[in-house]
Order: structure tokens, then C-alpha cells, then sequence
């Protein structure tokens, strides 16, 4: 039944496309000519020959530059470039946007501590890098996170309501409260939904974006779509990143993985995760266009994204590797003391010196944009507006129980159908034990 299924859906591809494909393979097929002075292997082709044994040494290489546009004091460093080509409203509403996520984050992190939630993460340092790429990409683009990246759903039009909603694992929290505080999702803005291990994303992104390429085949006068997929530099030493990468590369999908390199993965300083030149390095070796970007200036990042989306789509798909360097200021999560392996000092150094939101904020100054009194309104009304969607969150009922048992099938399996059942008869043989008040329905939720 499987092999007829597949048979048909195969059968609806056009086939021109693959003719085509086919066609390029054969042409390329290689062989070693007589007396070339180049590698003629199926594995190394442009490979010149040489009669001096040398290794390649990676100290002797220069590192790969790193872009940015404007430098710590918010002043652009290519003068004879024109001014950003967006609208000063729409970079003020990019620095609205990291002070909201800024300003949640200390909130919920101290919610933590007040034991009100379970566990947070918090993203300062790197607000310019989810805000920056997700201004540049498409409402239609897919999108796969980590959980370090609210800043792009509340670029994408993600409502404080629906954070809290999460957070608080309440009736209005689109999961039903069945994953962990800041595994965000929504099928309305392409988001996946975030997942807690380690890389699983990377290789699904890759899936996504090769099912977007058979569609674009199929339909070519749908909108062109490419998939973003971010992660940190600490998941890019699982094997799920190199399996990701590798297929993305050979089947041309169009994928750009945006790695936040923000020097350490959870306890693990980058000097002791590897030693080649970071991330960026390993995308040139999978024949992957590649760049690395100053994740602290927002319009590096933007300018980036919007580059290598373009790239993205080109000649029928390819993948592209955006490296954003950036400096992990927060814990790694509420779970998390990250002085008990770096210095206080250095973490001090690096709020005070430069990170995205002071220098947005400095470019907005130097253009007469902003100044300290409009600093100080925005971020009370953006407390405000948090802590109103806090705290009525925080008193919404809890999910019905029935949602411990449902959307894994359409409908209830006879295991299921009789775990829910003894749960009701327990639940109804102790009412003094458990307090169900909190539920949506009560007991009549089940």
C-alpha cells in the first residue's frame, strides 16, 4: 500500500524538472584526463597537483571576516554607503521590539524565582539577532527555533498574551500547557513549535525546506518560500547539524541556518567545543555559502538575512549559513548559575560595553530619533503592558483535563479512552485530595 502511495504522489511530480536533473548528472560525470595538471576524482575536481607534501594547517589561516555595518557607538563605518533602506518607524519598532522581549525577560526570570513559573530562559545579547533576520524574511517563510529566539516571534506579530498564555500554561496557551515555558509555537505565523533536545530542528529544517523545493516544482506559480533555522553554537556539535547541512547541501534546498554563536553552550566555553574558526568555517566545508555577521548591530544581521534569502531561491534553491557572533549575557536558563564558570566581571563588561539594544539605541540618538525621556515612557508602558497580560494569565484557568489524552490521534484509543476513565474514578474517589478548580470544566473537563 506504502510502495502505491508513494508511487502516485511520485507520478504527480512534473517531469520535466527531473528530466532535467537527470540530465545535469549525467553531464557531469567526470574522468581523469591524460597529463591535467588538476584533480579529475569524483571527489575532488578543481584540485591542482603538487609535488610538496604540505598539511594544511588551520593556525596559518586567516580567520573569516566578520561584517557589520555599524560599530558599538551606533555610528555606520562605511561612510560613502546611504543611509539603511528602511523607514526610521519600522528600526524604531525593531528596538521596540527588543526592549519588550528585554524587558519580559527580566519579568519572567524573577517570576521563576518567585516559583510563579517553572523555568525560563532569557535572551539578552542576542535580541538584535532574532529581531534583525526575522525583519528580513517573508510572513510565508518557515521557520524552526531553538528557545533563545522570542525576539523573532514577537517580530512576527506573536502577542504578549500569547507569551504569558505559554509561560503560564493556561486554557488559552495554544500547546494546552503540554510543553515547557518558552517552547513556543504557532502554525499562524509558520513557526514550528519548539522542541527541548538539542539539534533536532537543524535536520527537520533541512526536510521542510527540501518539501518546499518537490512544491515549488510542482507549483510554480506559488509564492517562492524558504525555511530559517536557528540555533546555537553548542547544538552545531551534534551530528543532527552535520547530517543537516550535508543533505541540505547535496538536494539544494533552500535553508538558511542562522547559527547565534554567543560563546558558550550552557557551562562550555567555545575554546573547549572546538577548535576550528567557529561555525562559519564548517559551512565552506559543505560547499555551503556562508558569512559571518556582527550579531550586536541589527542591520549587519538584517542586511545579511535579507541577502541570503535572495540567494536562498536562486536557480531552484541552495542553502546559505549566516554565523551572528554575539555574547551570551543571561544564565543559560533559570536552572543555570553562569558565574560559577565565568566572571562576574566579564558578564558586567559586556552589558555596559556593547550589546544590540544600547547600539540601536545610539544610532537612533545620533539621528535625533530617541532620547531619554521617550526611553523611559516606552519601557513603562512596555512593563506595564506585560505585567497586565502577567497577571491575568497567571489567574486564567489551567487547560481541561481531557487535553492530557487528546491531539496525539484523531481520536482516543482503547488504552487511552481507559486510562482517562481510571483517572475520572480516582479523581472522583478523592475529591478532598486534589483541587480541580484551577481546570477548565473541573472534573467535568476530563
Amino acid at each position: 500500500m506504502a510502495s502505491s502511495l508513494v508511487g502516485r504522489w511520485v507520478a504527480r511530480i512534473p517531469r520535466r524538472p527531473h528530466a532535467v536533473l537527470g540530465a545535469v548528472r549525467w553531464n557531469s560525470s567526470i574522468s581523469q584526463r591524460p597529463g591535467s595538471d588538476h584533480v579529475r576524482f569524483p571527489g575532488a575536481v578543481n584540485s591542482k597537483f603538487t609535488s610538496e607534501m604540505t598539511f594544511s594547517r588551520p593556525s596559518t589561516m586567516t580567520a573569516m571576516p566578520t561584517y557589520r555595518v555599524m560599530d558599538s557607538d551606533g555610528v555606520i563605518v562605511d561612510t560613502s554607503r546611504g543611509p539603511p533602506d528602511v523607514p526610521d518607524e519600522e528600526v524604531i519598532t525593531w528596538y521596540k521590539n527588543m526592549l519588550t522581549v528585554n524587558i519580559m525577560d527580566v519579568i519572567m526570570f524573577e517570576a521563576q524565582r518567585q516559583g510563579r513559573i517553572s523555568f525560563y530562559m532569557v535572551s539578552a545579547g542576542e535580541e538584535g539577532i532574532a529581531v534583525g533576520s526575522a525583519s528580513a524574511l517573508a510572513p510565508e517563510d518557515v521557520i524552526f527555533l531553538q528557545y533563545r529566539e522570542a525576539g523573532v516571534f514577537q517580530q512576527r506579530g506573536f502577542t504578549l498574551k500569547q507569551f504569558m498564555s505559554q509561560l503560564f500554561a493556561n486554557r488559552n496557551d495554544s500547546g494546552l500547557g503540554r510543553n515547557m515555558p518558552v517552547h513556543y509555537g504557532s502554525s499562524k505565523l509558520g513557526i514550528y513549535t519548539i522542541s527541548s533536545p538539542l539539534a533536532t530542528q537543524i535536520p527537520q529544517a533541512t526536510g521542510a525546506a527540501y518539501a518546499l523545493k518537490l512544491q515549488a516544482l510542482q507549483n510554480p506559480n506559488n509564492p517562492p518560500r524558504v525555511v530559517a533555522c536557528y540555533f546555537g553554537e553548542g547544538a552545531a556539535s551534534e551530528g543532527d547539524f552535520h547530517a543537516a547541512l550535508n543533505i541540505a547541501a547535496t538536494r539544494s534546498c533552500p535553508v538558511i541556518f542562522i547559527c547565534r554563536n554567543n560563546g558558550y553552550a550552557i557551562s562550555t566555553p567555545t575554546l573547549e567545543q572546538y577548535r576550528g574558526d567557529g561555525i562559519a568555517s564548517r559551512g565552506v566545508g559543505y560547499g555551503i555559502d556562508t558569512i559571518r555577521v556582527d550579531g550586536n548591530d541589527i542591520f549587519a544581521v538584517r542586511e545579511a538575512t535579507k541577502e541570503a534569502r535572495r540567494m536562498a531561491l536562486e536557480n531552484g534553491g541552495r542553502p546559505i549559513l549566516i554565523e551572528a557572533m554575539s555574547y551570551r549575557v543571561s544564565h543559560h536558563s533559570t536552572s543555570d548559575d553562569s558565574f560559577a564558570y565565568r566572571a562576574r566581571v566579564e558578564v558586567e563588561d559586556w552589558k555596559r560595553r556593547d550589546n544590540p539594544i544600547i547600539r540601536l539605541r545610539k544610532w537612533l540618538e545620533n539621528k535625533g530619533l530617541w532620547n531619554d525621556e521617550l526611553e523611559q515612557q516606552t519601557r513603562n508602558e512596555l512593563r506595564a503592558a506585560i505585567l497586565k497580560e502577567f497577571n491575568a494569565a497567571e489567574r486564567e484557568k489551567k487547560p481541561p483535563l481531557r487535553s492530557l489524552f487528546t491531539d496525539v490521534y484523531e481520536n482516543l484509543t482503547e488504552e487511552a479512552e481507559a486510562q482517562r476513565q481510571e483517572l475520572k474514578r480516582h479523581l472522583e474517589k478523592y475529591p478532598d485530595e486534589y483541587n480541580l478548580n484551577d481546570y477548565e470544566d473541573g472534573i467535568k473537563g476530563l
